[in-house]
């Protein structure tokens, strides 16, 4: 018999019938709806209606029939009328609203999108737009006398033997093929390590597992995006195979075509889709310590208290797996043992200013948690997973947490595993390996579609995510949601979640791929996002995945080179968090005072907590603008050719071109010393504004090349001119000092604007408005600042808080230090109006 994981557990897989994809005929039978129109052509049903002017869903099945794939991607939401005009010609119909014209072609059935003045967004083929295969489902019954436990690296893993696979029923495979415009460029569809920053000319496999997470969205340069409503595994291509998207089981093609102006816009109609992303809590955006791992509750504080004792920044700590007790895999239970009160080492962590964040996972085995779920039926068969579709399974899976860490004190989640399984944690051979994209792809859908069902097999972390967000929202409202988890989905931002990119390995190549998988993660309207700084696999091992390139660990200089740089790296990113095994994480492992590498990981701590009045002002606008703080350069310059396949270059924010060094200048493994290598960078300076150097307030030209200064203790860093950056001081924690006073760094050469968003950093209140805002003007000509009257109120706001107005130069309001210039005002909320020098 065939050895399975737990996860080959009962449900829906898929067996071709042998039928061809099939094509349309001239069949012209057309019907006007409230909102669009439907289309009864040969082989099946097309519905294309507008949800908003800028909107157009797509749905299409074979048949007469459209079912819906009821994923629940998309928030609901009452049809309301949408202003347009319908006109039937000979062989095609036009729906025309405020803002787009979309054509249907009656004779192939393929649809063009235009924009209202008539140019072309994109286009299905025009031979062939869409295309159905009619596959077999299956149940998979498995052995239960073959149930086994075997430990993998990713934890215990409950094994089973196939007994069998009935025939079930029949689903479809759907492809939609397209013409993209010659001069666009595509990115999005997730976090990937296939080291892609504009998709066009390449493949993807989609679905979730360890180092991928899945978001079935495209935004593209031409001013559009596109959204897919399906649960299933997918494939994206554009090479000689074809241009398309391809869905293994739906029961229709059902996908929204969103027209904006710019890539935010086009966020912000995903999101209008999909659901707002909540404000996150202050603390989050300080900076986190993780491990694999700390081992009790001593561990854990001691660990922080030296943090206070060395006066290194840090918001929140967390504890990783294996607290329960042995052989009890999975049980949210602390082991007594280790963790004798968990009230009070919560107490002591809060009195430390930290928060504690703990891992949770999605399955439990040999223990009274397992059990219960079992005999309430509310485990996916019977493996040890419980049912996250389950409303019911969901409410006792809360419970669960609620008891043994919320009511506790704990902050909050680490729901790790969130695929919920993964079928490459064993050896497989020196042939398999992270660059076997097709393999693990292939590998991982069928477990997944196993196990959850194919057409629902990448969904599992939507509802998980959903579980924890509405149940905790409904115990209180004080402590904002804050869920880090290793999978996502089209929707999931909603929850409040934070997706890394998983188990990674230490090495260049593998950090140098972090990049674009971040930016086209967030590309997609999931706009929190982060990387176990340092890699997760420091060592080199037996398993594919143990890859990394350092076996000494902090011990090797060249390990240390390269942890710093991704911790400069890491400070750009919406989530600034360090973790991994092998080897320790603090701070002060990679040195101490006066040496190179700690000196410079102390620097980046105190400009991410400088940047927080910045960083903290944007999280505001991702939530009431639907904005993405960690920015591919195309949302900005979307015109600049030079920008649309830029792997390490990216904005943070309006104001700052942030451009990672990638490459060793000091040590290769093992702490050789690298000779006669230049601590340079090459960086690309977009075209349409100029640019201002952060560390040394030297001005450049946009549209070319420069070489800049990338010594360890600089990551090249530039500021837009015409932007305004308010920076806070050094603080111990986020929220120490808030009243304390602000430098306004103001980079002449254009006109600027920025508003600024306050509230009480954490709970609810905001959703009832109290919250404030004001917005600070630069008027390049005229040589003056301008600070609006403070908009909004909420209980603590600071009344009066002083700013040091600093225009920055060669001299003034350089790298991290405080200037000393500048002029110094009193902001009480009323308008102010100021004239620099």
């Amino acid at each position: 018999m065939r050895k399975f994981t737990v996860a080959r557990l009962l449900i829906l897989s898929l067996v071709v019938i042998m039928s061809p994809f099939t094509a349309f005929s001239k069949d012209k039978d057309v019907t006007f709806l409230e909102n669009g129109m439907s289309c009864q052509l040969a082989q099946g049903i097309l519905k294309v209606e507008f949800v908003t002017s800028d909107i157009v869903r797509v749905q299409y099945a074979e048949g007469n029939v459209l079912k819906g794939n009821n994923t629940g991607i998309c928030v609901p939401r009452t049809s309301k009328p949408v202003r347009f005009v319908s006109k039937k010609k000979t062989d095609s119909c036009l729906l025309k609203s405020d803002s787009l014209i979309v054509k249907v072609d009656l004779n192939m059935g393929f649809i063009s999108f235009f924009n209202r003045t008539g140019s072309l967004l994109l286009r299905e083929d025009g031979k062939l737009p869409r295309v159905g295969e009619k596959k077999m489902m299956e149940r998979v019954v498995y052995d239960e006398r073959s149930k086994r436990v075997e430990k993998t690296a990713d934890g215990d893993k409950e094994m089973k033997n196939i007994l069998r696979r009935d025939t079930i029923g029949h689903t479809w495979k759907y492809r939609i093929n397209f013409e993209w415009q010659p001069s666009e460029a595509l990115y999005g569809l997730g976090s990937h390590m296939e080291d892609y920053m504009n998709l066009r000319g390449k493949e993807l496999y989609l679905c979730q597992h360890n180092l991928k997470a899945m978001v079935p969205v495209l935004v593209s340069t031409n001013g559009y995006g596109l959204l897919f409503d399906a649960g299933c595994g997918m494939v994206f291509k554009d090479n000689s195979d074809g241009s398309y998207v391809e869905l293994e089981a739906a029961k229709q093609i059902d996908y929204y075509f969103m027209k904006g102006r710019t890539l935010d816009g086009v966020v912000a109609n995903y999101r209008l889709l999909t659901g707002a992303s909540p404000m996150m809590p202050l603390y989050l955006f300080g900076y986190i310590q993780s491990k694999e791992r700390y081992v009790s509750s001593d561990d854990l504080i001691n660990t922080l208290k030296e943090y206070r004792q060395r006066q290194i920044p840090i918001d929140m700590i967390v504890q990783d797996w294996n607290y329960w007790p042995k052989g009890q895999w999975g049980r949210m239970s602390m082991d007594p043992k280790y963790y004798p009160d968990k009230k009070k080492l919560v107490d002591e962590i809060h009195s430390l200013n930290a928060k504690l964040m703990v891992s949770i996972w999605p399955n439990a085995m040999n223990c009274p948690q397992h059990t219960d779920f079992k005999q309430k039926n509310l485990l996916l068969h019977s493996s040890p997973i419980y049912d996250a579709f389950n409303p019911s399974a969901r409410k006792l899976y809360w419970n669960y947490a609620k008891k043994e860490f919320f009511d506790n004190g704990f902050d909050a989640w680490w729901c790790d595993a969130s695929e919920p399984l993964d079928a490459d944690w064993t050896y497989m051979g020196d042939y398999y390996g992270s660059d076997n994209h097709k393999q693990r792809w292939e590998l991982n859908n069928k477990l997944l579609s196993d196990v959850l069902g194919a057409e629902r097999s990448q969904l599992f972390s939507l509802y998980h995510a959903m579980g924890i967000y509405e149940n905790q929202r409904s115990t209180s409202r004080d402590k904002r949601v804050v869920n880090l988890t290793r999978s996502s989905y089209a929707g999931q931002q909603r929850y409040s979640t934070i997706t890394w990119n998983g188990d990674t390995h230490a090495s260049w190549k593998s950090f140098s791929q972090m990049i674009p998988a971040g930016l086209n993660f967030m590309a997609t309207g999931c706009p929190y996002w982060s990387v176990d700084i340092g890699a997760f696999f420091t060592k080199r091992g037996g398993q594919w995945f143990w890859k990394g390139d350092y076996n000494k660990g902090v011990a090797d200089m060249g390990y240390r080179e390269l942890y710093t740089r991704m911790f400069q790296y890491g400070a750009f990113l919406p989530v600034f968090r360090s973790h991994g095994t092998d080897t320790p994480r603090e701070v002060w492992r990679f040195g101490k005072p006066g040496e190179p590498f700690y000196d410079s990981l102390i620097q980046m701590i105190h400009l991410r907590y400088r940047l927080l009045p910045y960083i903290y002002s944007l999280a505001g606008k991702v939530h009431t603008d639907s904005y993405t703080i960690t920015r591919a350069l195309a949302f900005d310059f979307a015109s600049d050719t030079q920008v649309v396949d830029l792997k390490d270059e990216f904005m943070f924010g309006p104001a700052l071109l942030v451009a990672p060094v990638i490459t060793p200048m000091y040590y290769s493994a093992d702490s050789q010393p690298l000779e006669n290598v230049a601590k340079t960078r090459r960086v690309y300076l977009p075209h349409g504004t100029n640019w201002t150097d952060f560390w040394t307030g030297e001005k450049y030209k946009g549209g070319q090349w420069i070489t800049v200064e990338a010594t360890i203790n600089r990551i090249p860093l530039l500021v837009r001119q015409g932007a305004i950056i308010p920076m806070g001081q050094v603080v111990q924690y986020t929220s120490e000092k808030k009243d304390a006073a602000w430098e306004i760094r103001i980079y002449p050469g254009a006109d600027a604007s920025f508003t600024v968003y306050e509230d009480e950093g954490d709970n609810y209140n905001y959703e009832e408005d109290y919250h404030s805002n004001f917005v600070i003007k630069w008027d390049d000509k005229k040589n003056t600042l301008s600070i609006s009257k403070r908009e909004g109120n909420y209980p603590g706001m600071v009344q009066c808080r002083n700013l040091r107005l600093v225009k920055v130069d060669k001299n003034t309001g350089i790298g991290v230090e405080e200037s000393t210039g500048g002029k110094i005002v009193k902001y009480e909320g009323k308008h102010l109006k100021i004239k620099m020098k």
